[in-house]
């Protein structure tokens, strides 16, 4: 498989450093390296949504850590993303619960219907389609996580729905 590093424009703006700021005096003197998830969410929603090599060198700097220390969780999390996503990233739940429900054959839908593949984005960049593990709403299956929010009880109908909002302009993410 072929590895391909990105790249992306670093911008550490004065307002995203305050906010690091803030989420670091949440820890004890000497921890900086205890805010890395709350500081890597905060850059990643400043930079569009991913974390570049040179990013995540540069969270490393800011909290005083290796580079792999970061790397590492990235790496291990859906919730990073290590290349450009789409506006709207579809995160498909793909454990047991969502699968017995036909959670699969709706990422399979949504993917033709995009014209991507699981993992990929579409060529105007606005949609991609992923699949995660356990988003922890097993009661609400076949469920996808859009943005800060889940929709539940999913159907084809649904999907046809949330995507043609989302080509409206009509989903809130946060």
């Amino acid at each position: 498989m072929e590895q391909r590093e990105y790249t992306q424009e670093i911008n550490i703006t004065d307002q995203l450093m305050a906010r690091i700021n803030e989420l670091v005096s949440h820890y004890p003197e000497g921890k900086k390296k205890s805010a890395l998830i709350p500081v890597l969410h905060e850059v990643q929603d400043a930079h569009d949504n991913w974390l570049s090599v040179g990013l995540m060198n540069k969270v490393a700097e800011i909290l005083d850590i290796k580079p792999i220390e970061v790397y590492e969780v990235v790496t291990f999390y859906t919730m990073f993303n290590e290349k450009p996503v789409g506006k709207y990233m579809l995160e498909f739940c793909q454990t047991s619960c969502c699968a017995l429900r036909s959670g699969e054959e709706l990422m399979d839908y949504t993917c033709e219907k995009l014209g991507v593949k699981p993992g990929e984005t579409t060529t105007d960049g606005m949609f991609s389609v992923v699949g995660v593990e356990c988003l922890g709403a097993c009661g609400y299956a076949p469920m996808l996580q859009l943005g800060d929010f889940y929709h539940e009880h999913m159907t084809k109908e649904k999907i046809d729905a949330l995507i043609e909002d989302c080509r409206q302009g009509k989903i809130n993410l946060r």
